[in-house]
C-alpha cells in the first residue's frame, strides 16, 4: 500500500495512519518528494517511482492535488485510491474509476481497518 504525503511528523494523520497500517502488519511504501526514510523506510518521491504495483494509494493531500494522484494511481496499476478524511474531489474519483480502481472517498483507512478487525464486525 502507498501512503502519499507520509510525514516525520507525529503530530500529522498522515504519520499516524501510516505507523498503524504498519503496526498491524500491513506493507506500506510512503510516498513524500520532501523526506526519504520514514520508520527505517525508503520514502518515494512518486507513485511511479514505487519498486512493485500496490493495492491500494492512501492519499493525505489536499484535494486539489488528488486529480493528479489518481492519474498516477492508475498509470501504477493500483487497485484503489482511497481517500482520507476532507479529501473530495469528485473529478479524481470518477477518473480512477474511470481507470478500473475502486475508490473510497473522506474515509479513514485506520478507522475502517480497527472497525472491521474488531471481533463480531461485519
Amino acid at each position: 500500500m502507498a501512503v502519499v504525503g507520509a510525514s516525520p511528523d507525529p503530530g500529522r494523520p498522515s504519520h499516524g495512519v501510516a505507523h498503524y497500517l504498519r503496526s498491524v502488519g500491513l506493507r506500506i511504501f510512503p510516498v513524500n518528494p520532501a523526506i526519504s526514510t520514514l520508520f527505517g523506510l525508503t520514502v518515494y518521491p512518486s507513485l511511479a517511482d514505487l519498486p512493485e504495483r500496490v493495492d491500494i494509494v492512501d492519499v493525505f493531500r489536499r484535494p486539489e492535488f488528488v486529480t493528479e494522484i489518481a492519474t498516477a494511481a492508475v498509470a501504477a496499476g493500483a487497485g484503489a485510491l482511497w481517500l482520507q478524511l476532507g479529501v473530495v474531489n469528485p473529478e479524481a474519483a470518477w477518473l480512477a474509476e474511470d481507470g478500473g480502481l475502486a475508490v473510497v472517498m473522506d474515509r479513514c483507512l485506520a478507522v475502517e481497518h480497527r472497525r472491521l478487525s474488531r471481533p463480531g464486525s461485519s
